[in-house]
């Protein structure tokens, strides 16, 4: 797949690590756990968006756009690198924020993300729950199109053809870096939610027919809409490529067990993987993606899911800033001094 055919910037610190995780494999007991590091881009503390970025805003430049506007939940990931993205390019952003939690807490709605918003230069605009924010941006697009302005608007973690191309550039990459290693990836793992990056990685990892199955844990649908979601843009973005029915629907696949009582709400497992991760590899993961995203992998190593010797590779999608936005979760995981030079 020749991806220089389609406009991008290089704005990421591409190649991101593929680094094993030992201590967690040993504290687990089951398959060799692997770890890609894509909350290493570089952009404003990192995370998976910024590859998406690359295709999107390169399109906004072409298209001649002075503003861009995204929307997303109270602590997004996707809305911080956007307006990190668009402060590199000179360009104006917009952020319209969802409430998708009821939090009302001053370190959630003003920190952790929130605060990297404003730092950025981004304004930010709130709406209710369950508002359509997609008709909500298009209505903001009209207002500053009547103001003689040329808005480009991205859709909810970047999540279209344009933008899965990054996470199809990320299939590339984790496959040459797998053979370099002579590592032979036997499963992939990450977080799912709105359906861009799996659905980069499906297209991608199929398209080259790599072998590499794709399992996405879902944070915030039932699990046949999430896999509905993921196969059609994954069908989308191989026919952009040009190599139509590339993507089978059985080559989707999504647990969604983990998402708990909704989307950006904690969990106990995602409580216990944040900590499990920090203290066996010293990785921080974020608390709506791939904390919960985690959790699953850890439930599934527990069940015996995956084989003894299989290595397994999990995708991690960055937004540990997300952590200050959820002080409360982890009020109980502070270590206590046991007296034997050891934290408990």
């Amino acid at each position: 797949m020749h991806l220089s055919r389609f406009p991008r910037i290089r704005i990421g610190h591409m190649n991101t690590p593929l680094e094993p995780m030992p201590r967690l494999s040993a504290a687990l007991g089951g398959p060799n756990l692997w770890i890609k590091r894509d909350d290493c881009t570089g952009l404003a503390t990192g995370g998976n968006k910024t590859r998406k970025l690359e295709f999107l805003i390169a399109d906004a430049l072409e298209q001649g756009a002075d503003i861009v506007i995204t929307q997303g939940a109270t602590q997004s990931n996707h809305a911080r690198q956007t307006a990190a993205a668009a402060a590199k390019t000179g360009l104006e952003c917009l952020i319209l924020l969802e409430d998708r939690t009821g939090y009302t807490d001053e370190a959630y709605t003003r920190s952790g993300n929130v605060l990297l918003d404003h730092i950025l230069g981004a304004p930010t605009r709130t709406y209710p729950g369950a508002t359509d924010m997609a008709a909500a941006m298009e209505e903001v697009a009209d207002e500053l199109r009547a103001k003689g302005r040329k808005p480009y608007v991205i859709p909810g973690g970047g999540s279209n053809v344009i933008g899965a191309l990054g996470y199809v550039n990320c299939a590339i990459e984790l496959t040459a870096q797998a053979n370099d290693m002579g590592l032979r990836i036997d499963h992939l793992v990450h977080a799912t939610g709105s359906a861009g990056t799996q659905a980069g990685l499906v297209a991608g990892l199929e398209g080259m027919r790599s072998g590499i199955p794709v399992l996405g844990i879902g944070v915030r649908a039932p699990k046949e809409r999430q896999e509905d979601s993921v196969y059609k843009l994954a069908a989308a973005t191989a026919e952009h490529l040009g190599i139509p029915g590339a993507v089978s629907r059985d080559s989707v696949r999504a647990n969604c067990d983990y998402v708990g009582e909704g989307y950006g709400l904690p969990t106990d497992g995602m409580i216990e993987a944040v900590a499990l991760l920090a203290r066996t590899e010293g990785v921080l993961l974020d608390p709506v993606y791939s904390g919960k995203g985690m959790a699953g992998l850890i439930d599934l190593c527990r069940k015996g899911e995956f084989g003894k010797g299989e290595n397994v590779v999990f995708l991690h999608t960055g937004g540990s800033v997300g952590l200050f936005g959820y002080q409360g979760a982890f009020a109980d995981v502070t270590p206590q001094w046991n007296g034997t030079g050891a934290g408990n």
